[in-house]
Formats: C-alpha cells, sequence, structure tokens
C-alpha cells in the first residue's frame, strides 16, 4: 500500500470515513502520520469549539464577579474557584458518570455521554472558568482615567462598556489569555483518556500515538509526531491571536503596544 493510498484509506478514520480496521503490524511512518493527523481533527474540533463558546461565558463571569450585588458575584466567584480548584481529569470523570446517571431518567443527556458533546461542555465550562479570572483581572486594572474620560463624553451602562469597558479589558488580557487558548488545545488530549470512551477507535491524536506506541513497544516515533503536530498548531494559535492582538493595540505607539510571551503551563 503506498503512502497515498494509506492517506485516503485513514486521514478521515477519526471522523468514521474510510478504513475501518486499524493497521495491526508492519507500521510505516506513513501510517502513523496519517492516523495520529486524523485524530487531530479532534483535538481541533475540542479546543475550536470550546474556545470560542467559553469567550462569551467568561465575560460574562467576569462581569459577574466584579459586580457589588452580592447574589451575582458570589455565583461567579464560586464557579471561578470550583473549575480552577479541581484538576481537569478529575473533572472529566465527575461529569460522564453524572451525565450517564442522568440518562436513564432523561433521555435529553444521552448526547452528552459521548466525547463529542459531553467533553466538549467541560472544556466548555473550564476555559470560561480560568478565561474569567483573567478577564476579571483585566477588569481591575483597566485605568479610571479611561472610565472618567468616558463619563465625561456621556457614555454609560452599555453604551460605555461596548466601546471603553469592553476593548480595553480585551487589549489587557489577551497576552495571558493566548496562553490559556494554548492549554487549552493542550488539554484536549485528555478527553479520551478520561471517562469518555472512544467508540469504534475514533479518538483524538493521542489516542492514536499511544495504540502505536503500544503495538510497537516503541514510544520514541508516535509521541514525537504527536508533539510535532501540537508544536504546529500553537504556532497557527500565536499566529492568529498575535494578529487579534496587533488589531486590540493598533491605536496605541509602538514601543507601548502589549507583547505576546507564551509560557504553556504543564500543570494546572
Amino acid at each position: 500500500m503506498s503512502c497515498w493510498e494509506t492517506i485516503i484509506d485513514y486521514g478521515l478514520r477519526s471522523q468514521g470515513i474510510g478504513e475501518r480496521l486499524l493497521p495491526r503490524n508492519d507500521f510505516t511512518l506513513c501510517q502513523q502520520f496519517t492516523l495520529i493527523g486524523s485524530g487531530m481533527i479532534w483535538n481541533v474540533y475540542f479546543g475550536v469549539v470550546a474556545l470560542c463558546a467559553g469567550f462569551f461565558l467568561a465575560t460574562v463571569v467576569a462581569m459577574g464577579k466584579a459586580a457589588r450585588n452580592p447574589f451575582i458575584r458570589k455565583p461567579s466567584e464560586w464557579f471561578i474557584f470550583i473549575f480552577r480548584g479541581s484538576p481537569l481529569f478529575i473533572q472529566f470523570f465527575f461529569a460522564y458518570f453524572l451525565f450517564l446517571s442522568l440518562k436513564g431518567a432523561y433521555p435529553f443527556f444521552s448526547p452528552l455521554t459521548s466525547a463529542w458533546a459531553g467533553a466538549l461542555v467541560v472544556l466548555f465550562l473550564n476555559t470560561a472558568a480560568y478565561s474569567g479570572e483573567i478577564f476579571y483581572g483585566a477588569l481591575q486594572s483597566i485605568p479610571k482615567g479611561d472610565i472618567e474620560a468616558a463619563d465625561a463624553y456621556g457614555l454609560s451602562g452599555w453604551s460605555r462598556f461596548r466601546r471603553v469597558i469592553w476593548p480595553t479589558m480585551l487589549r489587557l488580557a489577551w497576552p495571558a489569555y493566548t496562553n490559556e487558548a494554548i492549554f487549552l488545545f493542550h488539554a484536549t488530549t485528555l478527553v479520551f483518556f478520561s471517562g469518555f470512551p472512544a467508540t469504534q477507535q475514533r479518538g483524538d491524536a493521542l489516542y492514536y500515538a499511544s495504540y502505536f506506541a503500544d503495538k510497537t513497544f516503541n514510544p520514541f516515533v508516535p509521541y514525537p509526531i504527536l508533539a510535532g503536530y501540537f508544536i504546529v498548531l500553537t504556532l497557527i494559535v500565536v499566529g492568529i491571536f498575535g494578529l487579534v492582538n496587533a488589531g486590540l493595540n493598533r491605536h496605541l505607539p509602538q514601543d507601548q503596544r502589549a507583547k505576546l510571551r507564551i509560557k504553556p503551563q504543564a500543570i494546572r
């Protein structure tokens, strides 16, 4: 079988398209690159959807934590505390068995026992909590002069938030938020090693890398391939977020623009 035929057979296998049986012996580099790359589709899916949805919830949580009303502030504080205080791996296990127990009584929860929906909910809530704390810190760092200037122009309520507070918050939080986005994509490798099963061996990139490592008893080929894919993915995330960061700071002099400092977290 040529490498091109391998790509055709296994390129979309993680989505249930193509050859159903995994290779059993005589593994080639092309097979490993193709299947691990196929699994990356899941990692990108989890990361992109959770990040986009979590961004909006994080803004709401940050505003809630900054509110004076305790009935609004306390739920936001506890939400951040719970999801930042417990390991993500444990959150996956707890969520899976919670959805599984609710599935019998409420069929609505049935899709949430699958990784594509249930694990996505956990990642969404987790990144919203971490991002909410980042945004809250940025809210506390907004110069008072900016708010006073908005008041002087007669801006208040939603208009002041949309034109002054929210853009300034994003500009201050964006470098730290970029690091959170990178960690989120790395954290997607935990999905199929938690409670959520991989149906018909349709796992993510780490799932296939572990498969090859177990079959060949040689982890020094599939895991470097996996690391290479994530390095490329990280570079893409840094590039996209760097463009957004440049847009947020385009009104500032060159020497005052915030620089992205990438500090991936090894342990959360």
